[in-house]
């Protein structure tokens, strides 16, 4: 049977609610932050589809109000699950704006697990909305969403990429770091998220996320802002990285 579910959070944000409006309600905007592809139709009615992978989301926009109210629906699975996200925006003092995030829907299968899964990803998520409107507000991103095998050991995994990243362990929010991925260039930035599935950096160009997923997927999830960024390529060089550190044949870490 389906199970409600919600998850609410406040963000303030130095930025103005036209600037968050963009973030939120436009495809180039949620690609700059939240993971896959996004295109919204700009109205109330119309058609917001959410892409990664081979799998497509199909919504509708329930609410069309800019720069200050922004809704839409997941279309409803036979089963009765279904996902909706209400964005409100209102401006505050000293050029700051306000925004309440309420995720709700109807979630079915191994609900408990999904719905622990999202308590800590939406957060993440939101804490990216942040920082993309913090540090790279009207620039747009490529985004790189590459999947490795499903490994069940999270402590394993995050090891992994700690190792395969060049990091010391604990890492912490606030540490300056250089990042060694093998097969692609060095990253110098700044860890600005870290929870028992996520490690984050931000450089001055890009976004990075190293994220051990639902049901064990390992994955990045980054965010590239410089100019003639080849998604393709940086794809490709992701994936290899990956499959560097993980067997795809039997989804042990290797090393």
């Amino acid at each position: 049977m389906a199970q409600p579910f919600e998850i609410a959070k406040d963000l303030e944000v130095e930025a103005s609610p036209e600037q968050v409006w963009e973030a939120i309600a436009t495809g180039p905007g949620q690609d700059s932050w939240f993971m896959g592809r996004s295109e919204i139709e700009p109205r109330e009615g119309g058609a917001a589809r959410w892409s990664i992978g081979d799998f497509t989301m199909e919504s509708t926009v329930t609410a069309w109000e800019p720069p200050t109210h922004f809704v839409f629906r997941m279309d409803q699975g036979p089963d009765g699950t279904y996902h909706q996200f209400d964005y409100r925006i209102e401006p505050r003092e000293g050029g700051h704006t306000g925004v309440r995030y309420v995720h709700t829907g109807m979630l079915g299968g191994d609900w408990e697990a999904e719905y622990e899964a999202m308590n800590e990803g939406d957060p993440m998520y939101l804490h990216k909305l942040v920082e993309y409107l913090t540090y790279f507000s009207g620039r747009f991103a490529k985004g790189v969403d590459v999947q490795g095998p499903q490994v069940a050991d999270r402590e394993r995994v995050m090891a992994a990429y700690r190792r395969g990243l060049g990091l010391g362990d604990p890492v912490a929010e606030g540490d300056t770091v250089r990042l060694t991925p093998d097969g692609l260039a060095p990253i110098d930035g700044v860890v600005d998220y870290v929870s028992p599935h996520f490690l984050g950096v931000r450089s001055n160009d890009a976004i990075y996320r190293f994220i051990h997923g639902f049901q064990g997927t390992t994955m990045v999830g980054h965010h590239l802002f410089r100019d003639g960024v080849n998604q393709e390529e940086a794809e490709r060089s992701w994936r290899a990285w990956l499959g560097s550190l993980f067997d795809g044949t039997d989804a042990t870490i290797v090393g």
